[in-house]
């Protein structure tokens, strides 16, 4: 595998990780759409283009910045069922929520956040932005390699679906790539949401997820679904780093945790060679310390996180790191995630992404309506009586997701990214920062250098699992070696196979150019116009 070059372009540009997204984000924008639209019409087509990582019945988060400066937030994620108190679960002789079924379920925030997102700024109606997807999915967009292997993971749930398992086991076994996989049902949903984003929450649509959900033993009243419409766009959370401003999303996402890790290595990682081992021992400090941090004391309803990125608790934490007198024995679990970034030529950028938690999320669909719910509950809760993140009604579960816009100290956009990979996003993104902000790394560059990642992060289903480092082959033997006798767990991993499919988009100002790149971990594709 080689690393492609960055795309350029003057007007506009989007990065997905799939050619299908980008392809239609970037004719969104030749017709005089804006980033909104182009952001907008991608995540729909993600819907059909990697079904195993997102979907109309999960979480979705974006960060916007204006062409003044201004960034704002939309965050998407539901409450989990009214009647979700810890002891539901744990009377049945559960230890964490099942992350299969009806039990993980929490409400869908993604359309909520569309429609949030849409209402504030796009130029398009959302019939026009998702129309092309709802024809994919009458015709049937070609299966691919992602696609296949997040079926074959998943085969057997699926096969227990009978909406799923006719969609994605056509004739009871796996399709081939480039098969196409024809939704009737979920064609005429993405129709319906786009006529009417409410009807999901409070509508015929709510009435038929509610039901089917408590039927098969899940405890929504109902109320907790309606009330997952109400989503207002927020102010952005922001840090610095190496002299640049770092805009993230805020709870329920660890959007923190990237500005936590960046607190702790800037003025730290930049003063060492590029992926030299004291700068990589540095930045798997800084996430197991964040890590330890969100598990001990966050959740989606208390400000304690605010705390952490006080500047006497920041100099606490350095002052033991650089005395090495924490080594933490905290653990990441990979994610099912896809993730958009977009450019126009007002200067006006967004970076999204959305997910269904695991693949295929809970592996169960509103029947009928082509609609996979998540599994966000049963990942992100825990079954811990008094803990800030334990199941508990109007609660949101902590996340995985969170996006981020860096810009100089006047406002003006330098970069827009952002990963998929469960509790690695917020180590992948910090270490894309420290590439593009340390280095003077190109957007290829920094997408496709050697990952690293801790091991395991706080995802209910790994906590209490052995510490390790797992690195890319690619770091290089003596760095390894290297970081072994500074006490890390190192395992190797395939010169590729670190997890994740990052996206940036990033501004040469001197010369009027944009660059972006996508992750060559997957299928993704960067275009400009």
């Amino acid at each position: 595998m080689t690393t492609r070059p960055p795309t350029l372009s003057t007007r506009g540009m989007v990065s997905s990780s799939h050619p299908a997204a980008s392809t239609i984000g970037v004719q969104v924008l030749a017709d005089g759409g804006n980033a909104i639209d182009a952001t907008l019409a991608m995540a729909a087509m993600t819907w059909l283009a990697l079904p195993g990582q997102c979907g109309i019945g999960g979480d979705a988060f974006a960060v916007v910045r204006e062409p003044d400066g201004r960034v704002w937030t939309v965050g998407g994620s539901g409450f989990g069922p009214d009647g979700g108190e810890t002891d539901f679960y744990t009377d049945q002789g559960l230890t964490s929520i099942p992350l299969d079924g009806p039990l993980g379920v929490a409400v869908p925030g993604a359309p909520a956040a569309l429609a949030a997102l849409h209402a504030n700024g796009a130029t398009r109606s959302l019939s026009d932005l998702w129309e092309p997807a709802a024809g994919s999915a009458e015709r049937g967009l070609p299966c691919s390699a992602k696609t296949l292997q997040d079926i074959r993971e998943a085969h057997l749930a699926i096969a227990l679906d009978p909406d799923l398992a006719a969609v994605y086991l056509p004739g009871g076994g796996l399709p081939h790539v480039g098969q196409q996989l024809p939704q009737n049902d979920l064609a005429r949903t993405i129709r319906s949401l786009a006529s009417d984003p409410a009807d999901f929450y409070l509508g015929s649509f709510a009435q038929k997820a509610v039901s089917t959900l408590r039927e098969r033993g899940a405890p929504f009243s109902g109320n907790e679904w309606a009330d997952g419409f109400k989503v207002d766009p927020e102010p952005a959370i922001a840090g610095t780093y190496a002299g640049a401003v770092v805009y993230q999303t805020a709870m329920p996402t660890p959007g923190w945790m990237v500005l936590q890790q960046a607190a702790l290595c800037d003025r730290v990682v930049g003063y060492s060679p590029w992926m030299a081992a004291p700068a990589i021992d540095r930045l798997a400090s800084a996430a197991r310390l964040a890590f330890e941090d969100r598990f001990a004391l966050c959740g989606s309803d208390n400000d304690e996180w605010r705390t952490l990125l006080l500047p006497d608790t920041v100099a606490r934490s350095r002052a033991s790191l650089d005395a090495k007198s924490r080594r933490r024995e905290f653990s990441v679990a990979g994610g099912d995630t896809t993730s958009i970034v977009a450019v126009d030529s007002d200067g006006r950028a967004v970076s999204f992404i959305h997910s269904l938690a695991f693949t295929f999320g809970s592996k169960i669909t509103v029947p009928g309506t082509g609609v996979v719910l998540n599994n966000r509950f049963g990942r992100g809760a825990y079954l811990i009586p008094g803990h800030p993140n334990s199941a508990s009604p109007r609660r949101k579960p902590v996340h995985t997701l969170n996006a981020w816009i860096a810009a100089d100290t006047a406002g003006a956009l330098l970069h827009v990214g952002n990963t998929p990979g469960g509790d690695g996003q917020v180590q992948w993104n910090m270490q894309l920062l420290s590439h593009l902000l340390d280095h003077g790394l190109d957007p290829a560059e920094a997408v496709a250098a050697p990952r690293f990642t801790v091991y395991p992060g706080s995802d209910s289903d790994v906590i209490g699992q052995p510490a390790e480092l797992r690195c890319e082959s690619r770091i290089g033997k003596s760095t390894l070696s290297e970081l072994r006798s500074r006490g890390h767990d190192v395992t190797l991993q395939g010169a590729w196979d670190g997890g994740g499919s990052a996206q940036v988009i990033s501004l040469d100002r001197e010369r009027g150019l944009l660059s972006g790149a996508a992750d060559p971990r997957q299928e993704g594709i960067a275009l400009g116009v």
